[in-house]
């Protein structure tokens, strides 16, 4: 994970929650990460979890379609989408990268978060459907529960009727 600083104090870090949920992840935090190049480059098979030209879904992927290889390294950007392009613009590295990104995704339960996009997941939410895609012979599912958790004690330590007012009728 590719954190934005500004990310880091969020009280649902979600890029937190799968790292500490994850085997062999990582989190980097800043803007950019000199470092990055050599990690690219020790990689057989790295892909960048991130819309644009040319992404392929994870489903292709794991079925070996365009070309596709299975991924030793996913780097996943996290931040609000503005962050996400800045850490992009500031690791030219990101670019050479073929991009990975969902289709057809399941809705998110991030209900305290109000997202330009509607089909918007969070970090957590998009990196478990992403390996779920890859790996569907494992259940990532449960990387999902401490988040949910959290979520809902934002909501009982707000109360119903800030969420109702502030969230409900979106």
């Amino acid at each position: 994970m590719l954190q934005h600083e500004s990310e880091r104090k969020h009280a649902l870090n979600t890029a937190r929650l799968a790292v500490l949920g994850l085997e062999q992840a990582e989190i980097w935090i800043g803007e950019a990460f000199p470092e990055l190049a050599a990690r690219v480059s020790d990689a057989h098979h790295a892909y960048m979890l991130f819309p644009g030209d040319g992404a392929v879904t994870p489903q292709a992927v794991q079925r070996g379609g365009a070309s596709a290889s299975m991924p030793d390294l996913l780097i996943v950007p996290d931040g609000t989408w503005r962050k996400a392009r800045k850490v992009l613009h500031a690791n030219p590295i990101l670019a050479t990268l073929p991009r990975m990104a969902l289709a057809g995704t399941s809705p998110s339960t991030y209900r305290l978060r109000k997202a330009s996009e509607p089909d918007a997941l969070s970090t957590i939410e998009a990196i478990v459907q992403t390996l779920g895609a890859l790996e569907p012979h494992r259940d990532f599912s449960p990387l999902l529960k401490p988040f949910n958790v959290l979520i809902e004690q934002q909501i009982a330590s707000m109360g119903a009727a800030v969420y109702t007012r502030n969230y409900r009728s979106r």
